[in-house]
């Protein structure tokens, strides 16, 4: 048997426009996937067929790394699946990481560029933020071009993406779930719509890349009132993008009064909040008050791993 793990992530500052080239910011959480995986006489996933639909991300991955014979796989996930932090990337990439570590070591640049592909053929259009969190963990900032501490770059259509480790401070980090799923693919696809059609999209979407650059300079400088504040802008140009929901809104502005800023997180539609805020008990009571499912989460430093 062969088993692996990789975290779930949060992006700070930079979704959807990310997808267009723009900065985003993530960190890795200490909610993680794991994926086991042991010869068997037919494919399966958690005792049902690799074909059924919901192990598409796990069918993907499989296609990729080629594995030598049918498998039973079994996952086991602590990040909620719908929720904006990342589950599709971190099943993904654990799953990746089981089955190349059957054959030698796990190589976390080899993995995040499989994953990227899986995620961008499983969604039609995607970004490598998400699968290089889980692969690399910590701090993630993609930038359009290269500069100190460049993990790796992906390229994919003419888009080429530069992944860079950023190092953060300890950050307390609410997260509030709305318990609404939403696909990530068709929210992808809605924005880029928007931003072919409309010029103002276009800027809405630069604006969020010059709001993530200030977002990682202010939280370095352990600015948090100056972060929080970006955070919000952030997620009211989101919202005019079309990926808003009135329960995210309902859970930000109960998060906010303890916070020095809250915005949703992922895809949007539904899914998380993201609250920055050094009174944590007090901001998770609030969103639950609210409706939300709230939990209380730190950044993990670790990528995809072996297990065992």
């Amino acid at each position: 048997m062969m088993a692996a793990s990789a975290p779930g992530k949060l992006i700070l500052f930079g979704e959807h426009a990310v997808v267009f080239g723009e900065p985003a910011l993530s960190t890795a959480i200490n909610l993680r996937a794991e994926v086991y995986a042991r010869p068997h006489t037919e494919w399966l996933v958690d005792g049902a067929s690799l074909e059924e639909s919901r192990f598409r991300y796990v069918k993907a991955a499989v296609a990729k790394a080629k594995p030598d014979g049918p498998l039973w796989i079994e996952i086991r996930s602590m990040v909620p699946s719908g929720a904006g932090l990342g589950s599709s990337a971190a099943v993904t990439v654990a799953t990746l990481g089981a089955l190349h570590g059957r054959e030698g070591s796990i190589e976390a640049l080899a993995i995040a560029r499989e994953a990227f592909e899986v995620e961008h053929e499983v969604q039609g259009r995607a970004s490598p933020i998400d699968t290089s969190t889980a692969s690399a963990g910590g701090g993630i900032l993609v930038l359009r071009q290269p500069r100190d501490g460049l993990l790796w770059s992906i390229e994919r259509d003419k888009r080429k993406w530069f992944v860079h480790r950023t190092a953060l401070p300890p950050l307390d980090l609410v997260i509030g779930n709305t318990g609404i799923s939403a696909a990530t693919g068709p929210l992808v696809a809605k924005v880029k719509d928007r931003v072919d059609r409309d010029p103002r999209a276009a800027e809405a979407v630069r604006q969020i890349g010059e709001i993530t650059l200030d977002g990682v300079r202010a939280l370095q400088r352990k600015d948090l009132v100056a972060a929080g504040k970006l955070m919000d802008r952030n997620h009211t140009i989101l919202t005019d993008l079309g990926v808003g929901h009135p329960s995210l809104d309902r859970l930000v502005e109960a998060a906010r009064p303890s916070s020095y800023g809250a915005k949703l997180t992922g895809a949007g539609g539904g899914g998380s909040i993201v609250a920055l805020t050094d009174r944590p008990s007090v901001t998770a009571e609030a969103i639950r008050a609210a409706g939300g499912k709230a939990f209380i989460v730190q950044s993990d430093s670790l990528g995809v791993a072996k297990l065992g």
